[in-house]
């Protein structure tokens, strides 16, 4: 026997609730969201209607619409300058040679210390490897400089000679990226940790039935599953790569390392707080910030071509 149903269907109507409804029913939630906004508004955005002073030759006393426009003479004034081409030559190479040899740590290191099967030795090498992140950059620098005496310092008594090595301009990248892994490269395996932390564990178990060996589940278990994250740190660092760390920089500086060691951010340092040329050193620090967001771009472009992971 053929039985055949009719169904009609039937059209669901939802009603959205009015703004202010949904304000009255979750205010909690919105007064816990306009903290953060308004945050964000008042020292992100508001400050930046004082960019305009780069365009300008600006007086305290005419104030920001009072002073007079010059346009883009500022950066004109930067770009030929006689130093300029050496600071963002400096300021380029530290960059890229900081996130070249400091990027790869924290990953080897979070692949290393996942393979620890002692918890209490594991905590103990977490611990020794977090610690330096928590030293001033002031105290480090205070460090390098000790250990770098010519006269009594570590490395002078190790290699048994009386050279200082942060008058050199050829050491001071080295000593600048090789202290920079030391104090950030824990601190920064801990995402990677985490990462790891949350794959599965029957993947192990079946490799090591399939025979994998230790060298073999690290290839084909952690490190695909620490990819997307390696990559979304990329874009991140990627977007700040020409801010150079300004302290250590400073407090490292020497006019014997100066051909190395000098570059944007102590420049803006110099002509904005000491020479108290508010405009140029705003039109320098612009143009620095112009060139981070288009490598940001760039290299977000790259990544969402070459992976699923993209800011945008």
């Amino acid at each position: 026997m053929y039985m055949s149903t009719k169904s009609s269907a039937q059209t669901v109507k939802v009603h959205k609730a009015s703004l202010g409804t949904r304000l009255r029913n979750n205010w909690q939630l919105y007064v816990l969201l306009f903290i953060p906004v308004a945050l964000t508004v008042i020292y992100k955005y508001v400050p930046m209607y004082g960019i305009q002073i780069a365009f300008r030759d600006f007086s305290a006393k005419k104030g920001f619409l009072g002073s007079e426009w010059v346009g883009l003479d500022w950066f004109a004034r930067f770009f030929t300058a006689p130093n300029c081409w050496r600071m963002i030559k400096n300021t380029v190479i530290l960059s890229v040679y900081s996130l070249l040899w400091s990027f790869p740590v924290p990953i080897i290191l979070s692949l290393a210390i996942n393979q620890l099967r002692f918890a209490k030795f594991k905590r103990v090498v977490q611990t020794v490897l977090y610690a330096p992140h928590f030293i001033s950059t002031m105290v480090i620098c205070g460090m390098i400089r000790i250990f770098l005496n010519p006269y009594g310092g570590l490395l002078s008594l190790i290699l048994g000679s009386n050279v200082d090595f942060l008058s050199m301009s050829e050491a001071f990248r080295t000593i600048y990226i090789a202290s920079g892994i030391w104090q950030d490269a824990g601190w920064g395996c801990i995402i990677y940790l985490a990462t790891l932390s949350s794959v599965d564990t029957s993947l192990y178990e079946a490799a090591k039935v399939d025979g994998a060996s230790m060298m073999q589940r690290i290839l084909n278990i952690d490190v695909p599953a620490l990819i997307p994250m390696a990559v979304l740190q990329l874009i991140m660092a990627a977007g700040g790569l020409m801010n150079v760390g300004f302290e250590k920089v400073w407090l490292l500086q020497t006019e014997l390392n100066k051909a190395t060691s000098d570059v944007i951010a102590v420049y803006v340092y110099q002509q904005g707080i000491e020479n108290a040329k508010y405009s140029y050193s705003t039109a320098v620090g612009l143009f620095n910030t112009a060139v981070n967001i288009v490598l940001l771009v760039i290299v977000n472009k790259i990544a969402s071509k070459a992976s699923d992971v993209s800011f945008v």
